[in-house]
């Protein structure tokens, strides 16, 4: 009942709703009963008939108000059903919402703790587990209250002693519930975690289908599904196991109240007590009584599948963004693009040592700054402290004399566009992976960037030119249209400031200098940051940070740095004598 308090907000505005379809349901009830007593006194009023004597009613009017009860009940139900379905779907259309807006604020250590399958089961599987639980779980819950109560005030009505008969056999019944539920509780806690063990397991393995390919583990993939599906299927059993123990005994002790009250009531109508009519009105109330108790399996695995699906949910809504949005509305509306490091230095959570060690920079507006180091050096973390991906100590990052901190995330965002490494596309047409930021651009302004990202004549070429289909994760394009089309989308947002990470591997030496030039022209009084392992890019930028182990240990201009004849030296003589990849020499003692 914790867990599904949680529900309480997401269900609070549709409270009118639920409310109205409760009360329809209330009155479905009373005709419902209605339409039993008519029955029942029919059943009296031919045996009054048969023996010759006059009944209090005609047959014509009983017939009459079976009709009408039976009628009215039926567009009673059909309104009640129809409210509380409608609130089961918004409830479920706001927690999706929910979920969806929590988890894009999110940071890396949340993916990295939470998969991507994961996430996508909580979203859909979950969320419409409580969504069973709004719409048909309101149904059982009147079933659970408004039978009961018509049932033994009809029952109490037309015979006590009947009615305390069955007294006894009710506190074993709740407490077999009771007992039983513990265990539903734990099964179903498994069955969705398998189930999203399972999800992640299929989206991680499609994602790296070529790899699995490539590498002819499709055997291997097999098994190791075959394993993880088999967790799944184990849990799923347990789970019917225990509902099938509810739903087949449930019943059962249902079928020995009635069949003690068909004996005793039998009795009575031998010996005159009850008429026919009674015993069966009797029966149907006794029935509505019991209805609950043979739905108890169902409703108990409804109501504990969307307590654990809401505890899941909770999980997400509870994780806070590891990058606090907290603007002291002292920053410029406009960015010119002006960093300067003081002392940076920083630590991965759950890593031994820095990435960074008093790092210092000043990077003025308007400079192109390029950063290179051997792997794990650092550069890549320090791109993300430029946007906030990865959040800096207070008082050693700061845009145009501000704390970056201080500034609104979106902003930092909005007016500082970043390229990254892995080029990512949707699976969408080209101009609207390019124009990603604001589809309304004019078809003009996407060729432009896409000619100053060397995109073009390759675009040209494909028969839909841009409205050409990519393909999931843009499958349908070599690495190297697939960096410049990313390019082109951050080059297309003309962003005061423009950081490029090592977006220039899989583009030949003869394209990236045409990119470079017509870089240099769009942006040469814009701030340009960029990261590459290549001197023929380094060489084009105002200044040359070289990054060793997490320290700055060169800086200068192309020609500085060559005359200085140090690590960055060395670099452009192997890539001058050998290939345009080769990796940072060791620093040299």
């Amino acid at each position: 009942m914790k867990s599904l308090a949680g529900l309480l907000p997401f269900i609070a505005p549709y409270k009118r709703l639920i409310g109205a379809g409760f009360l329809t349901f209330f009155i479905a009830r009373f005709f419902e009963v209605s339409s039993y007593y008519l029955v029942a006194l029919g059943l009296d009023t031919i045996g009054t008939l048969v023996a010759d004597e006059v009944p209090e009613y005609g047959l014509g009017i009983i017939t009459i108000g079976i009709i009408v009860s039976v009628l009215m009940r039926f567009l009673f139900v059909v309104y009640a059903r129809r409210a509380v379905r409608r609130a089961g779907m918004a409830v479920s259309y706001d927690l999706r919402q929910k979920l969806y807006s929590v988890v894009q604020r999110q940071g890396s250590d949340f993916f990295a703790r939470m998969g991507i399958g994961d996430i996508m089961t909580r979203a859909i599987q979950d969320i419409s587990l409580i969504q069973r639980l709004v719409a048909f779980g309101s149904i059982q819950i009147v079933i659970m209250v408004y039978a009961p109560l018509y049932g033994v005030s009809a029952m109490m009505y037309k015979s006590s002693s009947l009615t305390l008969m069955i007294v006894p056999i009710l506190p074993a019944i709740l407490y077999y519930g009771w007992w039983m539920s513990k265990s539903l509780a734990e099964t179903s806690q498994a069955v969705q975690q398998g189930l999203s063990d399972l999800s992640a397991h299929v989206q991680e393995n499609l994602s790296g289908i070529r790899t699995v390919q490539a590498m002819a583990q499709e055997e291997n993939e097999i098994t190791r599904f075959w394993v993880t599906n088999n967790a799944y299927g184990e849990a799923f059993y347990d789970q019917a196991r225990v509902n099938s123990l509810m739903s087949a005994w449930m019943p059962f002790l249902a079928a020995v109240a009635q069949l003690m009250i068909l004996t005793y009531g039998g009795n009575q109508v031998l010996k005159g007590e009850m008429t026919v009519g009674d015993l069966v009105f009797f029966l149907a109330c006794l029935n509505m009584l019991l209805q609950p108790i043979r739905m108890a399996g169902m409703f108990a695995n409804l109501l504990l599948r969307g307590a654990v699906a809401t505890r899941r949910l909770y999980e997400i809504f509870d994780s806070e963004p590891e990058i606090a949005d907290q603007p002291s509305g002292q920053t410029p509306a406009q960015i010119r693009g002006e960093f300067e490091i003081r002392h940076l230095s920083y630590t991965y959570p759950r890593a031994a040592e820095p990435v960074l060690k008093d790092v210092s920079l000043r990077i003025r507006a308007g400079e192109s700054v390029a950063i290179v180091g051997r792997v794990g050096s650092g550069k890549s973390t320090l791109l993300k402290m430029f946007t906030r991906m990865l959040d800096t100590p207070p008082g050693t990052l700061f845009l145009d004399g501000h704390d970056i901190r201080d500034y609104p995330l979106k902003q930092i965002r909005r007016e500082i566009a970043q390229v990254l490494q892995d080029p990512f596309l949707f699976g969408e047409p080209l101009r609207n992976n390019i124009s990603y930021d604001d589809p309304e651009r004019h078809l003009d302004v996407i060729w432009d960037s896409a000619e100053a990202a060397a995109l073009r004549s390759t675009i040209e070429e494909f028969p839909l030119q841009m409205e050409t289909l990519v393909g999931e994760r843009g499958v349908t394009l070599s690495g190297g249209q697939k960096q410049r089309a990313t390019l082109a989308r951050g080059l297309i947002r003309q962003a005061p400031v423009l950081i490029l990470d090592d977006c220039f591997s899989s583009v030949d030496t003869e394209t990236e200098e045409h990119i470079l030039s017509r870089l240099k022209q769009m942006r040469s009084s814009m701030t340009t940051i960029l990261v590459s392992h290549r001197v023929s890019t380094l060489r084009h930028a105002d200044r040359i940070v070289v990054l060793q182990e997490g320290e700055i240990v060169e800086t200068g201009s192309h020609e500085e740095l060559l005359r200085l004849n140090g690590i960055y030296a060395e670099l452009e003589r192997a890539q001058t004598l050998g290939s345009d990849n080769q990796p940072l020499p060791e620093q040299q003692p």
